[in-house]
């Protein structure tokens, strides 16, 4: 078989959860003897290059755009040479969908990831908003066959599409049994001794209700939380506003380490997303044995299962808090929850060969169509 990834920034993974993802897909089915081709966005201007990393081929593609139009022209100029090629494209989320068209009249089987609802973000103006929505709808209509990462994301693809075209496979992760502590140093922290919370700074992801429950009192531990926090923007300052000296903000930390240390070595991991599939932050926590507090909505409840906290607002999380933080052996049966969902559902050989048998299931269905 063979295989070309569209729709990410590259590998090995640096940008996101789609980027480990693809990493970890690429490297499995390298190993079961696929020939794999992965599309790579390089800043600056330039000609496509191609080299080789762990058994991959990858193709470099410069754009000099920065932005979302660099993304748009970037996955325009990925799709273009796919078509050349002909061969079964896997593409990771449906942002230029749109440009599924061209595969689909060339006769190439395509495998579509729709992620989350992208266009129901509380962050994008109205005309991001429209292109989302049209090309969730795009996708839908024109992949072969969609992946849903969660049992919600796929009941709302059956709305627009049938239900036998799409596929439930979540998102997976690495267990994590243990963690240097050096990296605690830089903080100043101690295992045990602090929560932390990683997500970008939006309303949708609870930041100021999760920072303004934790300083509403004195707690005796500290709160990490990630991510670039600039005061010039309106709602990051209120969260920086509302936080006690209890709140340690690090910017954002991209180092595999420096987070393992951090998840692995938490009192509690919260997670304050309020919409998406299945978030490829709070897998990771799962997978770390964290302690999860969570906001209560369905798609975390699906995630964390019944082994977690629930808050949702302010308030809420602080009684959470303040009842964990005067129970340990509630937070050890946490832990213990965590690990057995994640075992249960989220490891990546679980994923990843749900992944293989599918690709392999649409690659064959669409021969015998051709035929």
């Amino acid at each position: 078989m063979k295989l070309r990834i569209l729709g990410i920034r590259g590998i090995p993974a640096s940008h996101g959860g789609f980027e480990t993802f693809a990493e970890h897909l690429s490297q499995h089915l390298a190993t079961q003897g696929w020939k794999l081709v992965v599309y790579c966005q390089e800043d600056g201007d330039g000609e496509v290059w191609r080299d080789e990393w762990k058994g991959v081929e990858r193709i470099h593609i410069p754009v000099s755009q920065s932005g979302p139009v660099g993304t748009i022209v970037f996955d325009w100029k990925s799709t273009l040479d796919a078509a050349k090629a002909g061969e079964p494209c896997l593409v990771l989320g449906y942002n230029t969908a749109v440009f599924i068209a061209l595969l689909r009249l060339r006769g190439i089987p395509v495998t579509v990831n729709m992620d989350g609802i992208e266009w129901a973000r509380a962050k994008w103006g109205r005309l991001a908003k429209f292109w989302f929505w049209l090309n969730d709808w795009a996708g839908c209509w024109l992949g072969h066959h969609l992946v849903a990462d969660h049992p919600e994301i796929k009941r709302h693809l059956a709305t627009r599409t049938k239900e036998k075209k799409i596929t439930m496979i979540p998102y997976g992760a690495d267990p994590v049994h243990s963690a240097a502590v050096e990296p605690l140093a830089a903080w100043s922290l101690q295992p045990g001794e602090f929560l932390t919370v990683i997500a970008r700074p939006e309303p949708e992801n609870s930041l100021r209700e999760i920072v303004a429950g934790f300083s509403q009192r004195p707690r005796g531990i500290k709160m990490v939380v990630l991510g670039n926090y600039d005061r010039a923007h309106p709602y990051q300052r209120q969260v920086l506003e509302v936080a006690s000296d209890e709140v340690i903000f690090t910017g954002a930390i991209y180092d595999p380490p420096i987070l393992r240390s951090l998840r692995f070595h938490s009192l509690a991991y919260v997670h304050g997303h309020q919409v998406g599939g299945t978030n490829p932050s709070l897998v990771e926590a799962l997978g770390a044995g964290n302690a999860i507090i969570a906001h209560d909505n369905r798609f975390n409840r699906w995630v964390a299962g019944g082994g977690a906290r629930y808050f949702y607002d302010a308030k809420s999380f602080s009684c959470i808090l303040e009842d964990l933080i005067s129970t340990p052996a509630d937070l050890e049966a946490l832990r213990v929850e965590s690990r057995s969902r994640f075992e249960s559902i989220f490891t990546w050989p679980q994923v990843l060969s749900q992944y293989q048998n599918l690709l392999l299931t649409v690659g064959k269905a669409s021969v015998k169509l051709t035929r």
